[in-house]
């Protein structure tokens, strides 16, 4: 999609905070963290969310937990605790169109997820 934040990001049209790109996933900082350590981790190919997956995404989408987890390791937060989230839809609290899953941690965040 031509005027999605996130894929003018994966195409490097707008400049981003990058921290891990392969073929398929890519993962940036967080231009409005909320703790720490906090990423973005999003498949490049164009998905507005889970409730948009194709077999191409999915596939992307599958293999989220584990990268998340290794910039968990490398960003120093796996053995104290993190968090993976992602928001589907505007009751969801989704702001960007396009699948993202947030890597959260580097400070204590609680058992709540909504305010």
């Amino acid at each position: 999609m031509s005027d999605c934040l996130f894929c003018k990001i994966v195409r490097k049209e707008i400049p981003a905070a990058i921290v891990y790109e392969d073929d398929t996933l890519l993962a940036f900082k967080d231009i409005n963290p909320q703790a720490p350590v906090h990423l973005l981790l999003i498949p490049k190919a164009h998905c507005e969310n889970l409730n948009d997956l194709t077999p191409a995404t999915a596939e992307a989408a599958a293999r989220i937990p584990g990268v998340a987890a290794q910039l968990a390791r490398d960003h120093g937060v796996a053995e104290a605790g993190w968090r993976l989230t992602t928001n589907c839809g505007i009751e969801g609290g989704q702001g960007v169109y396009h699948l993202h899953f947030h890597v959260i941690g580097g400070k204590p965040l609680g058992s709540r997820v909504c305010r």
